[in-house]
């Protein structure tokens, strides 16, 4: 491996000062073109690299977002990443991106490690053991450390920051109401993200839906846990859907979809002439299922480059109190495929 050069040691060979051999490195208007070529073709040569360390501590910003998600494995939260990092290196802005796998331990272990300079502000999705433990200190540690925040999806409302969210509580109700509209008049609810915020405005979507359509709360309809496990062991009692007469199904995760299309599958209906079923997050699932599956879609793409430009508008803002903090609500889509029977 060759050695390193130091800006000193370009500065003497070039017989330049250092000052020079810096603001041409950083290509400052204050040095000529001829200059700037030659100091930068010489670095180039020399195996020159920055020390990000001291650039960052000179400047106190480091062009690095922190990205916390709690699950790689869901396919909205890779969405949502996507149009983070599009917005970040069209700015001119870094991305870490950490996994707290559902963890608060590991939430405030991650958000500590960065907290020390790596990362200008962060972007992240609250995980499920925080919203279970409602503990909120460490983002308002990190707040009041002047590194800002900005949630998505999973929020706390006691938390004073930006967020971005989508209308969760209305597509649900909209999901519901063209379940209806299609002629189905039992329509069961199922989610294994109760524990969740957005899960319990999707459920109060449901309930307002069926309220809205003078459809009356049936309670052997609904199963709502708080995870993936809980979910496979009480859904096969649940879905009884002879002796309940179920026509419709709300579900509200992916995972819970594509368990209630099987069981219906199986169960010897027919999708969406006996059963129909709209889910929730437009996963890849969802469109390879056969029948495919309708859907909210939740633009997480959009979500992303909100997120990243509320992040960085902040963060490039020069007042002294900053912008006022911002909710921007990003509008769903009910994704018609062929689960449900068309209007």
């Amino acid at each position: 491996m060759r050695p390193k050069a130091t800006l000193k040691q370009i500065a003497k060979e070039l017989n330049v000062s250092v000052s020079t051999v810096s603001k041409a490195l950083s290509n400052s208007p204050e040095i000529s073109e001829p200059t700037k070529i030659k100091v930068q073709e010489f670095a180039k040569l020399k195996n020159y690299k920055p020390n990000n360390i001291a650039v960052n501590l000179k400047s106190k910003r480091s062009k690095t977002i922190g990205v916390i998600i709690p699950n790689i494995l869901n396919p909205f939260f890779a969405k949502v990443f996507s149009g983070i990092e599009k917005t970040a290196n069209e700015r001119g802005y870094n991305v870490i991106t950490c996994i707290t796998n559902e963890s608060l331990k590991k939430e405030i272990h991650t958000m500590d490690m960065l907290s020390n300079g790596t990362i200008d502000g962060f972007i992240l999705s609250i995980s499920q053991e925080t919203q279970k433990e409602h503990e909120i200190k460490h983002f308002k540690e990190a707040i009041a450390d002047d590194i800002p925040i900005v949630m998505f999806d999973r929020i706390s409302t006691d938390v004073n920051c930006d967020k971005v969210i989508v209308d969760d509580f209305d597509s649900a109700v909209h999901a519901v109401t063209h379940l209806v509209k299609t002629g189905c008049k039992r329509i069961a609810l199922v989610s294994n993200i109760d524990n969740l915020s957005v899960g319990e405005l999707r459920a109060e979507g449901y309930l307002k839906a069926l309220e809205d359509n003078n459809i009356k709360i049936d309670e052997s309809l609904i199963l709502r846990v708080n995870s993936d496990e809980e979910f496979d062991e009480k859904f096969p009692g649940f879905f009884d859907v002879k002796g309940k007469k179920i026509d419709g199904v709300f579900a509200l995760e992916e995972h819970a979809s594509v368990t209630a299309m099987k069981a219906v599958l199986k169960g010897g209906f027919k999708i969406p002439e006996d059963i129909q079923l709209i889910g929730f997050a437009d996963g890849v699932w969802s469109r390879r299922l056969t029948p495919s599956l309708s859907t909210v879609s939740q633009h997480g793409p959009e979500i992303g480059e909100a997120a990243a430009e509320l992040l960085i508008d902040r963060l490039e803002d020069k007042s002294e109190d900053g912008p006022e903090y911002q909710t921007r609500i990003i509008k769903t889509e009910l994704r018609q495929r062929e689960s449900t029977r068309k209007l």
